[in-house]
């Protein structure tokens, strides 16, 4: 990077510092009143996703609700900073809570289709499965190339000049009073699912508990790791594991096997959800989060809007079609290749696109867009290097456009002066995936080449 690009990223880390170095001490009052008002600030985002779902399913609209309610957000969040900017500003400072509680759990998320895993594949075959990781893997690759190529050829054309990003807020890290109240939620009802398997009255809530528990713990474990030990070990490689080893050892100690524990993990059933199902329902309202960070960065959206949105929009086409295009070259399974298709896109958009298909395995879907998010991770500064990408924000939209929210994390570690850019693009990429493939003409064409 240049000089300029340099000390613009010092300036971010800066201001991103002073936000979270102004803390003093906090009274109890003061801390029962912030948990309050996240209580009541995440509330109103999980009822708002709840009422969308349910509006659109007896509407019979395929659009992803979420998708909707964030436009509507968003749209709301300009109306008023153009009419009365102090309400947008109280409305978002009231929302905060909620938005950096999504943001600091937000991998956590992910999870539950990575620990279903093996009963996802086990009904396909081997070949199918190399198959399918050469397309992720290769697929990550191109899609970097496309969307970093394409944004430094928008920059040197529009030649607009970096400004200052809005700072980033960032969570607190997971403090051990917070391990050990998991780890005791974890003893107790591990051991009380094997004494009274159906005490919650069925044994996917009855094993809830405890499933849920190894999930955050293995996260916080993950996260705690030393920074050369998480490029090879992610944290939620680390959760996941924590995960499934909870499921193997109360399976065999059950005498139940780890299959069916691994079904009472995911259970897909409103009325009788287990760990997994608790965590993917945030999904929806990681979507609604969107519209608040967008509305942050609106002005560098404004600025730099050529790059941002020629590159989304290059990348995103991109790897649809090509997708499409060399599952059929390499003779994988139609129902396969759809599950596949949205790799480059973050999950809870991504369920929404294949779900608009029919026979696509929605588990693995997730799984996919997770593995491509944990190669961006680890390999995503080595190959923007290689690349010779320096400008920031090339390096962000390439990132986040290939390897969605796990990559956007990875990079914006050790280069904040590149989160604005991917943040945007995390947002714009599922988005424009999402709109494009609600339109039939273009579902009809990608099965078209999928054959």
């Amino acid at each position: 990077m240049d000089s300029h690009e340099t000390s613009y990223g010092r300036r971010i880390s800066a201001k991103s510092l002073s936000s979270d170095g102004s803390a003093s001490s906090i009274t109890p009052s003061q801390s029962v009143s912030g948990i309050l008002h996240l209580l009541v600030s995440l509330g109103i985002i999980l009822a708002m996703d709840k009422l969308l779902k349910k509006a659109f399913v007896a509407a019979a609209i395929k659009f992803p609700s979420a998708l909707f309610g964030m436009f509507c957000i968003f749209s709301v969040l300009l109306i008023l900073d153009s009419t009365i900017p102090a309400a947008a500003t109280s409305l978002v400072n009231f929302f905060e809570p909620a938005l950096l509680f999504i943001q600091r759990w937000l991998p956590l998320f992910y999870v539950p289709s990575l620990v279903v895993l093996p009963l996802s594949v086990r009904d396909i075959p081997a070949a199918s499965g190399l198959k399918i990781c050469y397309i992720v893997a290769g697929g990550w690759l191109a899609s970097l190339c496309v969307a970093g190529f394409t944004a430094i050829t928008v920059r040197k054309i529009v030649k607009t000049e970096m400004t200052d990003a809005e700072p980033m807020k960032k969570p607190s890290p997971f403090s051990p009073l917070e391990v050990w109240a998991w780890s005791g939620i974890f003893l107790v009802s591990f051991v009380a699912a094997l004494w009274f398997p159906t005490a919650l009255g069925t044994s996917a809530r009855t094993c809830l508990p405890f499933l849920l528990a190894s999930t955050v713990l293995g996260y916080m474990v993950g996260s705690g790791l030393p920074s050369s030990v998480k490029k090879a070990f992610h944290p939620i490689i680390c959760c996941t594991l924590s995960a499934d080893l909870a499921a193997l050892a109360f399976g065999y100690l059950s005498h139940s096997g780890l299959n069916p524990v691994l079904g009472y993990y995911l259970t897909k059933v409103s009325a009788d959800p287990g760990a997994g199902d608790v965590l993917m329902g945030f999904l929806g309202s990681v979507i609604l989060s969107f519209a608040f960070s967008m509305f942050k960065q609106r002005k560098l959206v404004k600025r730099h809007a050529a790059e941002i949105f020629t590159s989304v929009i290059f990348s995103t086409i991109f790897s649809l079609y090509s997708t499409a295009l060399i599952g059929r070259l390499v003779g994988l399974e139609p129902t396969l290749t759809v599950s596949i298709l949205p790799r480059c896109i973050t999950v809870a958009l991504a369920l929404s696109i294949v779900s608009l298909f029919e026979g696509a395995n929605s588990s693995l879907t997730a799984a996919v867009v997770v593995v491509t998010g944990l190669i961006g991770a680890n390999f995503v500064q080595f190959a923007l290097d290689k690349l010779k990408f320096r400008d920031p924000i090339a390096r962000g939209i390439a990132t986040a456009s290939s390897a969605h929210g796990l990559g956007t994390a990875a990079l914006s570690a050790k280069e904040p002066e590149a989160l604005p850019f991917c943040a945007i693009a995390y947002a714009l990429t599922g988005i424009f995936g999402s709109l494009i493939c609600s339109v039939p003409a273009v579902r009809q064409s990608l099965l078209a080449i999928i054959g």
